[in-house]
C-alpha cells in the first residue's frame, strides 16, 4: 500500500484538490464550486469528497495541505477573517473539522497566498515576495526560509496597503491596491469611465483591441502592483517577486507599467526586483498545500485539536 498526500485550494467561487504520491509528483485532480455562502461545514464537506474522491483504493491518505482563503491561524487552522465572498467561514477550525472528516489524517492550513507561494517556490529559494491578483489582491512573505505570518490580521497582506487614489477598497478603507488592481476593481473602474459593464477578461480584450479606457486601468493597475512590490521587497530584502492569479493572464498589459515602477524604484543593490509569473498556475496554491503534509520546516510545529 502506498501512501498519498492531498493538497486543497479553497476559493470563493471553487474548491481544487490535487493529490501527490510521497515524492510530491502529481496523480490527479479535480474541483467543484465551494459552496462558499453555505457555512464552513458545507465547504468543507466538499472537500472531504472531492479529496475522497481522489484518493486510489490501494493508498493510505497520509496528510492534506489546506490553502484556504482569508487569514487563517497557521497553528490550529482556523479561519480569522475572510471576504464577502464567504458566509459563515470565519471562525472555522479547519485542522480538527477536516481531519474529523477524513477519519483522523493529519490537516494542516494556511492562507491561500501562503500556499500558492510555497507551490511556486524554486530550490534553493529563501527569500521570495509572492502576490496573487485576482478576484482580490493577496500576498505571501517567505522570508530566511521561513513563511512570515505576523499577528492577527496576517502578514503579506498586499492588496490592503498604500494610498493609490480616492478609490474605496473592499476592506473599506480608500485608495488600497486592491480597489486598483483586483479583477473587480478593473471591471468597476472601467465601467465609471466608459457606462460600459463588463468583467475583467472583457476588459483586457477591450484594451489589446485598442479602447483607451480599458488600457487606462490596467496601466494603473501594473503601475501599482509594480510600486508595491518595490516597497514591500526594499523593506523585507527581498529580490524575488512571484505574480500569480487571473488578472496576471492580462500580463501583456500588465508587463510594461510593472517594470517601469520597479526600476524606478531599485533596491539598494541598484537592481530592481526580478518578477516572474507563476509556473503552475491555477494549481499552484493546492501544490503548494499538499507540501504542508511532507514534514516541510515551513511552518510551525502543530497539532491537530
Amino acid at each position: 500500500m502506498t501512501g498519498v498526500r492531498a493538497g486543497v485550494d479553497i476559493g470563493g467561487t471553487k474548491t481544487l484538490v490535487v493529490v501527490c504520491d510521497e515524492d510530491g509528483r502529481e496523480l490527479g485532480s479535480t474541483s467543484a464550486p465551494s459552496q462558499a455562502h453555505r457555512g464552513g461545514a458545507a465547504i468543507l464537506d466538499r472537500v472531504a469528497e472531492l479529496v475522497g474522491s481522489l484518493v486510489p483504493e490501494d493508498a493510505v491518505l497520509a496528510g492534506v495541505g489546506v490553502g484556504a482563503a482569508g487569514v487563517v491561524d497557521p497553528v490550529t487552522g482556523t479561519v480569522l477573517v475572510t471576504g464577502d465572498s464567504f458566509t459563515g467561514w470565519a471562525g472555522t477550525p479547519v485542522n480538527a473539522e477536516l481531519s474529523a472528516r477524513l477519519g483522523g489524517v493529519p490537516v494542516r492550513t494556511v492562507n491561500d497566498v501562503d500556499g500558492f507561494l510555497l507551490g511556486e517556490l524554486l530550490p534553493g529559494e529563501r527569500n521570495v515576495l509572492g502576490i496573487a491578483v485576482g478576484t482580490g489582491v493577496g500576498g505571501a512573505l517567505f522570508v530566511d526560509g521561513r513563511l512570515l505570518y505576523g499577528g492577527s490580521t496576517g502578514a503579506g497582506e498586499i492588496g490592503h496597503v498604500g494610498r493609490y487614489g480616492e478609490e474605496r477598497c473592499t476592506c473599506g478603507q480608500i485608495g488600497h491596491l486592491e480597489a486598483y488592481a483586483s479583477g473587480r476593481a478593473l471591471a468597476r473602474r472601467y465601467a465609471e469611465a466608459t457606462g460600459r459593464t463588463l468583467a475583467a477578461e472583457a476588459v483586457a480584450a477591450a484594451a489589446l483591441a485598442g479602447d483607451h479606457a480599458a488600457q487606462t486601468v490596467f496601466t494603473d493597475a501594473g503601475r501599482f502592483i509594480g510600486q508595491a512590490v518595490a516597497h514591500a521587497a526594499g523593506l523585507l530584502g527581498l529580490a524575488t517577486c512571484v505574480l500569480g492569479g487571473s488578472v496576471v493572464k492580462s500580463w501583456a498589459l500588465l508587463e510594461k507599467p510593472v517594470r517601469e515602477a520597479l526600476e524606478e524604484r531599485p533596491l539598494l543593490s541598484g537592481k530592481p526586483v526580478s518578477v516572474r509569473l507563476s509556473r503552475n498556475g491555477e494549481k499552484a496554491v493546492a501544490l503548494g498545500a499538499a507540501g504542508l503534509t511532507a514534514g516541510i520546516h515551513w511552518l510551525p510545529e502543530v497539532n491537530n485539536p
